[in-house]
């Protein structure tokens, strides 16, 4: 029965994409901001909400590693095998705003949890501080976007309010189909006896980044280039501010040895490969060739996880 369960997942999780990228593009058009910036907000949010959940569940649960390892495993598959399945598919230009300003911000995230982590424990206060920050960074960079954009934007083919409950329903249509491919992926790994942190580094992690995946590439085939990056860098910041924001506030969440020593490094890494990828500014693309590459380094993070 698990196995079925992962097919109607992926279904609902494709599906509910689709809807997504519908409702953000006819966002951009009525609110005047570019599709980079709802891909990094709107989007990723709604891409974001099965981790959120996820990591909370788990964390009242008394299941830390997992709680971390689907943050941590999240990150590293959104920009390691999302975005290289995504380049294989199609190559992906990129826009200098996201290595000049969304990658930074997701880098100096990664750092700052890196640097909360130290004492294997993010508290209220750092919640509080994540929450902050994402705050901080969805409103300015609306209104950037509103400031500066001077691109021409076609009638929206959807109502603002159309588009809402668009957004609404693939959203929720993302939760569910990740609740039951996650579920199921983790009855079936239970039953060969694999470790809460392998599950939640892995199968959870990946579980939890399939609606990044099916936007990611659905907006690639539809030509919202800047959505399938956007989706990735706002996703990854998300992650750090919105959902261990959350879930530290409502319960602390204990960080362990391999995940600072190990797990979190695989994340920067990783983060700093994408900058190198995205290079030179002016003329950036991530080619299938690029792709590849991450493809190939998140099969040797898996591998390395298995048998650390």
């Amino acid at each position: 029965m698990d196995y079925l369960y992962l097919i109607i997942g992926f279904v609902i999780l494709l599906s509910s994409g689709d809807l997504l990228v519908k409702g953000g593009v006819a966002l951009s058009s009525h609110f005047k901001i570019s599709t980079l910036v709802v891909g990094v907000t709107v989007i990723s949010f709604g891409t974001s909400a099965p981790e959120l959940f996820v990591s909370l569940g788990a964390a009242l649960s008394g299941s830390p590693d997992i709680a971390i390892g689907n943050v941590v495993g999240s990150n590293v598959s959104n920009i390691a095998l999302v975005l290289g399945f995504t380049a294989i598919l199609l190559p992906l230009p990129v826009k200098g705003n996201s290595i000049k300003f969304d990658w930074p911000v997701m880098m100096g995230a990664s750092l700052l949890f890196f640097a909360f982590a130290q004492n294997n424990l993010i508290d209220t206060w750092e919640g509080i501080c994540f929450l902050t920050l994402l705050i901080g960074f969805m409103v300015f960079t609306v209104l950037k976007s509103r400031n500066n954009n001077k691109e021409e934007f076609q009638k929206p083919k959807l109502s603002i309010l159309k588009s809402l409950i668009l957004i609404a329903l693939a959203s929720v249509g993302l939760y569910f189909g990740a609740d039951l491919l996650v579920g199921a992926a983790k009855n079936i790994a239970l039953g060969y006896g694999v470790s809460e942190r392998i599950i939640g580094l892995t199968l959870v992690a990946f579980g939890t980044s399939v609606p990044e995946l099916a936007t990611s590439a659905i907006a690639a085939l539809k030509k919202e280039m800047d959505i399938s990056v956007g989706n990735i860098i706002g996703s990854n910041i998300f992650n750090i501010f919105g959902v261990l924001g959350v879930t530290s506030i409502v319960k602390n969440i204990f960080v362990s040895e391999n995940a600072l020593n190990f797990d979190l490094i695989w994340m920067l890494a990783i983060s700093f490969l994408l900058f190198l990828l995205m290079l030179p500014i002016k003329k950036a693309k991530l080619h299938r060739w690029k792709g590849l590459v991450l493809i190939l380094v998140y099969s040797a993070y898996v591998f390395f996880i298995f048998n650390k």
